[in-house]
């Protein structure tokens, strides 16, 4: 298919940004069967560490990705090295407290067939990089690579030191003029011709500027500088008296440590950063080792600052994730843009791709109209909106113990902008840059031995109230199970309960609590394979049922009559609307395989497989039980993973009916309810 006027053929999808969102979109729209390339604007991939932590949903997605998830688990730092945050007034100073953030287990396998990783996004790139050229991408950084034709970019490839100018939608899909250097150094224009075009590129994404969206929510609440540096001697130290991922430095000069992998000595320190009081040179100089130095509390001989890179913090959402023609999209931090507490930013863009990459297919193949994407937009920007609230609460956790102390980090804040505004016009810079250092010091009178003591009556009441909160578990904490495999789409595609809460139980310390009300992720149980089934996958938990290379819906039933005839229908229908289908029998424990089997009951159809479900303990509930449904009952899961329809007891007169009806409402063909 091309563009009239035009020789070169439109690319389906067109992803800007090489990070680990817009490589992950890459890698399942391949294994989907749709062409896509990815143009990336810097030159070599990054090799800061940034972000570090992949949570449980993250991991159960990665699982399915050409043992993506077991790769990670492999090449992590050893849990015990990872598992405590640490609060301390210098990294070799006084600790405050230690929480362990895996308790007494390290994840609780009856909630996920995989478990929390630790595994910097430096090297999940590069992971994924090695995962897409097995898949046939190629990386590429000047003109020469062109073909005959001179096509600029063909499937399959990752465009090195490409950087988008313009952006203008059409009846076709979208041309994207692009810049790069050519061989001789001379910036060179081209344009590009696409279906659709993902904006991956980040918390300042030009594409959501080119298209006029606007963030909403709080902006620049924190300016803020990460040192990337490596330190054996350091590495040796804490590895030995003090291991943990996160040390809270308890001083206004720093945030925080955080520890990649104690066995390579990679290490990035997080600090406040007011230009131009200072300057980024501050931090790479001998003036920025002095300063790690300080806030480790003893000097390294072997400290090797890598890097520096600043950062503003915002807590925003984008107000369309979706232009209005559906053509473009954004993904990840382009979409919005978090309080790293509580590690939700990129997990929240790997779980955006997930949910794109199976609606484009369906669109691009024809089974969905062009408007189904904008489902897309209805469900995560629901979930972005109440992970920007959560992280801001989550911030205000993880300076408790700092208020406790009696540090405010806003002071600094506050004169920064003072003298930086319209009254400190008046005042020298030497006077600013000693004002600003003045508000960095107090924190150590605050936290000196003489001060925050037992026997002085202000350092005992401080004291006294940081060992409430740590009694208390008031603290930043690493998981969040709730927030992380509980979250519910309470609109979109899918037939909708009317629900108006996106995350389970209220409490502070808010527990998974499955369910497979529609929205829902379905929940996990061990299983094994009782029917002969062409799939070459293993089958160990409900969660595998669905694959990421067809793009299936699944019907789960129970062996009776009734939901026999319904995954009958079912299968009609979905033939019918070319919706890919598969059913899933579900059988009690203990079933052999001479008294399952469900082939000649649903012929002709084929796409079928039985399980038995493996219950953790004797008196744990089967799967019915576990669902709060009756063996009448059905569940109909996405490609996803999450449920778009379930009936708790089958009470169904119409099956026809009713299943035209739920499909209908899924893909928006009407306004029926189902």
């Amino acid at each position: 298919m091309g563009i009239e006027g035009q020789d070169d053929p439109i690319l389906p999808v067109l992803i800007v940004g090489a990070g680990p969102v817009g490589l992950t979109l890459a890698f399942l729209l391949t294994k989907l069967g749709l062409k896509c390339s990815i143009l990336e604007r810097s030159k070599e991939l990054s090799k800061h560490p940034q972000a570090h932590y992949v949570n449980n949903r993250t991991m159960e997605v990665f699982r399915k990705m050409d043992d993506f998830a077991a790769d990670i688990l492999k090449s992590q730092p050893p849990v015990d090295q990872w598992r405590n945050f640490i609060y301390c007034t210098s990294l070799t100073g006084r600790i405050l407290g230690k929480v362990d953030q895996m308790g007494n287990e390290e994840f609780n396998e009856s909630d996920s067939p995989t478990t929390v990783a630790h595994f910097s996004q430096h090297k999940l790139v590069r992971l994924f990089v090695d995962k897409l050229n097995a898949l046939g991408f190629e990386i590429k950084h000047t003109e020469r690579n062109q073909d005959q034709s001179g096509q600029i970019i063909r499937d399959k490839e990752i465009l090195m030191g490409y950087k988008c100018i313009s952006v203008n939608p059409n009846d076709y899909g979208v041309t994207v003029t692009v810049s790069y250097d050519n061989e001789e150094g001379k910036s060179v224009k081209k344009d590009i011709h696409c279906q659709y075009l993902v904006a991956a590129d980040g918390a300042r994404s030009s594409i959501r500027e080119m298209m006029g969206i606007k963030m909403e929510g709080l902006a620049n609440l924190l300016s803020l500088v990460g040192v990337h540096f490596f330190s054996p001697e350091l590495a040796k130290y804490l590895a030995n008296e003090r291991p943990g991922m996160l040390y809270i430095i308890l001083n206004n000069k720093a945030v925080s440590l955080i520890s990649y992998n104690l066995a390579e000595a990679e290490f990035v320190m997080q600090m406040p950063y007011f230009p131009p009081q200072q300057t980024l040179e501050d931090f790479r100089s001998t003036m920025g080792k002095r300063l790690l130095y300080e806030l480790i509390g003893r000097e390294f001989g072997d400290l090797q600052i890598m890097g520096v890179k600043p950062w503003l913090m915002h807590a925003q959402v984008a107000e369309n994730f979706i232009t209005s023609d559906n053509r473009v999209i954004l993904v990840g931090d382009a979409a919005h843009r978090f309080p790293p507490a509580g590690g939700f930013g990129m997990n929240t863009g790997l779980q955006d791709a997930h949910n794109l990459a199976w609606k484009l297919a369906y669109v691009i193949q024809g089974i969905a109209p062009q408007s189904f994407l904008s489902t897309y937009e209805v469900e995560r920007k629901q979930i972005a909106s109440f992970m920007t609230t959560f992280c801001i609460e989550n911030l205000k956790d993880a300076m408790s113990i700092h208020t406790a102390l009696g540090l405010d980090p806003t002071i600094t804040t506050s004169v920064h902008r003072a003298i930086n505004g319209t009254m400190g016009s008046i005042l020298p810079s030497a006077l600013k840059r000693a004002i600003l250092n003045w508000t960095f010091n107090i924190s150590n009178v605050m936290l000196s031995d003489f001060f925050l003591n037992e026997k002085n009556p202000i350092g005992s009441s401080r004291l006294s109230k940081v060992n409430k909160i740590f009694g208390e578990g008031k603290t930043l904490r690493l998981r969040y199970p709730a927030e992380d495999l509980g979250y519910k789409y309470l609109r979109g595609a899918l037939v909708s309960d009317g629900g108006d809460n996106c995350i389970w139980d209220n409490g502070s310390k808010k527990k998974y609590v499955p369910s497979t009300e529609p929205g829902s992720r379905l929940p996990h149980m061990n299983i094994r394979l009782l029917s002969k089934s062409s799939s070459k996958a293993t089958i160990t938990s409900t969660l595998d049922l669905t694959s990421i290379e067809k793009a299936e819906f699944v019907l789960m039933i129970a062996p009776t009559e009734e939901s026999y005839k319904l995954a009958q229908t079912t299968f009609i229908v979905a033939k019918g609307m070319k919706i890919p289908l598969k059913v899933c029998i579900m059988w009690p424990e203990n079933t052999t395989n001479s008294s399952g089997g469900s082939e000649r009951v649903l012929e002709p159809w084929t796409n079928i497989i039985d399980v038995v479900e493996i219950k953790n303990s004797p008196s744990s509930p089967s799967w019915w039980e576990f669902c709060k449904m009756n063996k009448s009952g059905a569940i109909l899961v996405r490609p996803d993973d999450h449920v778009a329809w379930s009936s708790k007891s089958g009470n169904v007169r119409d099956f026809e009916l009713k299943i035209k009806q739920v499909f209908e409402t899924i893909f928006g063909l009407n306004s029926s309810s189902a």
